[in-house]
């Protein structure tokens, strides 16, 4: 069971070509799970995310959905109550602290010609399930919405609805930086965002949004989220402090080399109980 899960969020616009650099891009990088929207669709069927090892995760139904999720090597649960055409909700099971942890992991979209104001009812229906059951939870959305809370250029209606709703829920904004996401015809916007409950912020890292072609108007966003083995840090912790070499603490000199020692052991104990797994470069073909 992992305890470093790679992500990747993406709008695909629908597009063969957007389609084929984004599984270059997953199968270069080593990605563990793709919230994707707007995938390409063909005869009825997503078409261009057939990845040996990675299972496709869509929703069911007749209309052309508009929300997945491609993963690998994760133990997953499909939570098809919570799913429609654009939301797909999987729990996932993860290792940190030494234990298992379960997480819900989410691909939305939210249409920007909806006739109700954001979130919506599948979106608040799974943030009050994993409140209820206690699950953190992870969002990777195209909101088409406006808000300087995320790095937007301005604020708009829907904007603001869909920051009335983070204030009174669980939820916080994972986004870091204000990197523009979507690039189209000179109109550059922050619409693509990461949310997740309180207290999973801290264990993000690696956060980028990629300035590779993706051949869609919207730029891949890249991140991990990273589970420490609690038992193993606090045993390299005791082994390092341990062998420290003994300093003297009589003067302002040798209390500044103790306070070293005491944060680079720290520092390396954290570091090894929770290793930060690089991300490979794609090729770009």
């Amino acid at each position: 069971m992992v305890s470093t899960i790679s992500f990747i969020q993406a709008n695909l616009q629908h597009n063969i070509a957007a389609s084929r650099i984004f599984t270059r891009t997953i199968s270069g990088k080593g990605i563990d799970m793709s919230l994707i929207q707007e995938p390409w669709y063909h005869d009825n069927c997503i078409r261009g995310l057939n990845i040996p090892g990675y299972t496709l995760y869509p929703t069911g139904g007749k209309d052309r959905p508009r929300a997945c999720i491609l993963a690998r090597n994760v133990d997953i649960w499909v939570l098809p109550g919570l799913c429609c055409r654009d939301l797909v909700a999987v729990l996932v099971k993860y290792m940190e602290a030494g234990a298992e942890r379960r997480l819900v992991v989410c691909s939305a979209y939210l249409p920007y010609d909806s006739r109700n104001p954001p979130p919506s009812k599948e979106l608040e229906e799974l943030v009050r399930y994993c409140e209820n059951k206690n699950l953190y939870l992870i969002v990777g959305c195209d909101f088409n919405e406006h808000h300087t809370a995320w790095g937007s250029t301005n604020c708009n209606g829907r904007g603001e609805a869909l920051m009335g709703f983070l204030n009174y829920s669980n939820l916080e904004s994972l986004t870091q930086g204000n990197e523009h996401t979507l690039c189209s015809g000179g109109r550059q916007e922050v619409i693509d965002i990461n949310l997740g409950f309180h207290g999973l912020l801290d264990s993000i890292t690696g956060w980028e949004v990629s300035l590779e072609p993706s051949l869609s108007d919207h730029r891949h966003i890249l991140y991990m989220l990273r589970g420490i083995n609690w038992v193993s840090y606090r045993e390299d912790l005791k082994r390092r402090l341990e062998r420290g070499t003994e300093m003297s603490m009589e003067n302002e000199a040798g209390l500044g080399l103790a306070v070293h020692g005491v944060q680079q052991a720290l520092i390396s104990a954290y570091e090894d109980s929770c290793p930060v797994r690089p991300l490979g470069k794609a090729k770009i073909l």
